[in-house]
């Protein structure tokens, strides 16, 4: 665990993943539909999710006809169960949550340059979704892409969603990935302010991507007044909760946003992060050369390739540090906490020697997921004499990710990262007889 404040509290507790995509995005799975979402984050250990890409006609449609209203501003799914996504496992309760949310990518020329800002919209009703949607379907093409690219002024869409969806919110988003964000090396700005001029005081929050953590952020005081959020952007219901916010609020979408307004760990507790190391754009490079850099190589570099002389991708490291007026971070002492995760799969993957999503990983996960209840129950909640009584060595990793001490090689250029548990032939070392992990693994070599 991180700086910040410890789980546990009276109000209710929940784990909300905000960024998503439905099927009708690019590069998605058919299995981002509603109960795919929703089977996953009950495997997961979420409890809202956000819908993605209510801006496109044909999703707009299916969450209509699929979600009903539940809590203030919150929906559910209709019927009472929904198939679970892991084989043998029995039908589970439709008690997750949806939020309305969409992403849009702003693509637009603003001082004498070309900006490209991708914004995450959330909005309480149904009513907002239709009449946001209406309107900037007059813009641009919003049924190309569950993401819809507008030649839009992001200081403008935040206006339309003012205007819209009263009590929605925008939150910019990933605002660190080179190509694509608020503060991107390729094409972002320097302040919020820049970004959105008049109506900077209605962004409250940002969402800090996969390659960078709240400790990063911390080094700019520029963002000391923003909450910082962190979610998945998956793009298959699998990876849900690669990242993901943790509060402790009324459970509604009013509360929610309010929580992160106020941006204290009483109500807001925290983020569950990925090392940041291990997001894709976490170094610079150039992945075409196999280039890999830490900032002080590519400014000695000019910014420029040794392989082939093309400009490097600078990436998110960089860019802070850039920004940065802090020699390390400053957390105010109510500030919410952060607890950088290692996905269970990888974890089990690296132990049994197998890819995460081989059979016999994700046999093992299904038995995992049944005895602590979700993959987050185990990682963020489980007791170490709980775990160990299954297996020593997954007691160990668990022990070994909450403190920390993991080893990392940063990502770049589109390349995601590595972060391992154990060290060169640590596992056959550590292996004990008996071990659930270890059975599984000493089949496999005795096959060999």
């Amino acid at each position: 665990m991180q700086k910040g404040c410890r789980l546990g509290g009276p109000l209710r507790e929940y784990c909300a993943d905000l960024h998503v995509h439905s099927a009708f995005s690019r590069a998605t799975s058919r299995e981002c539909n509603l109960a795919g979402l929703a089977g996953w984050a009950g495997v997961k250990g979420i409890d809202v999710v956000g819908t993605g890409d209510f801006t496109h006609p044909g999703w707009l449609s299916i969450l209509r006809e699929m979600l009903v209203a539940a809590e203030p501003g919150f929906f559910r799914l209709r019927g009472e169960t929904i198939p679970s996504p892991l084989p043998g496992h029995p039908p589970v309760p439709a008690s997750v949550r949806f939020v309305l949310s969409t992403e849009i990518s702003c693509i637009y020329k603003r001082h004498g340059a070309v900006r490209k800002v991708h914004n995450l919209v959330y909005v309480p009703d149904m009513a907002s979704a239709e009449r946001l949607a209406a309107r900037l379907a007059g813009i641009g093409n919003i049924e190309s892409d569950g993401r819809p690219i507008l030649r839009l002024d992001s200081r403008d869409l935040l206006e339309m969603v003012l205007e819209e969806a009263p009590g929605g919110f925008l939150v910019p988003a990933h605002i660190w990935t080179p190509w694509f964000s608020l503060f991107g090396s390729r094409s972002g700005f320097d302040t919020v302010e820049e970004c959105f001029g008049d109506l900077a005081p209605y962004v409250f929050a940002l969402e800090t991507g996969l390659s960078s953590d709240p400790a990063m952020n911390r080094m700019v005081s520029a963002l000391d007044r923003f909450a910082l959020i962190s979610n998945s952007d998956c793009h298959s219901p699998s990876r849900l909760g690669r990242e993901a916010n943790l509060f402790a609020t009324g459970f509604d979408f009013f509360s929610l946003r309010d929580a992160l307004k106020e941006n204290r760990c009483e109500t807001f507790r925290g983020t569950v992060e990925f090392f940041p190391e291990e997001g894709k754009y976490h170094l610079d490079g150039h992945r075409a050369c196999s280039v890999r850099l830490v900032p002080e190589e590519t400014r000695r570099l000019g910014g420029r390739c040794p392989g082939c002389g093309r400009p490097l991708t600078v990436g998110v490291l960089h860019r802070v540090l850039e920004l940065a007026d802090r020699h390390g971070p400053l957390h105010a002492p109510d500030a919410p906490g952060f607890f950088s995760l290692v996905p269970l799969p990888e974890v089990l993957g690296e132990i049994l020697g197998a890819g995460p999503g081989t059979k016999g990983v994700m046999g093992l996960y299904s038995r995992l997921v049944a005895l602590f209840g979700s993959e987050f129950g185990l990682l963020l909640r489980a007791a170490p004499e709980d775990i160990r009584e299954i297996s020593p060595l997954l007691a160990e990793a668990v022990a070994r990710i909450r403190a920390g001490r993991v080893f990392r090689q940063g990502g770049y250029d589109g390349e995601y990262g590595t972060v391992r548990v154990f060290g060169e032939g640590e596992v056959a070392r550590l292996s004990g007889a008996g071990d659930l992990l270890c059975e599984g693994r000493s089949r496999r070599d005795r096959r060999r």
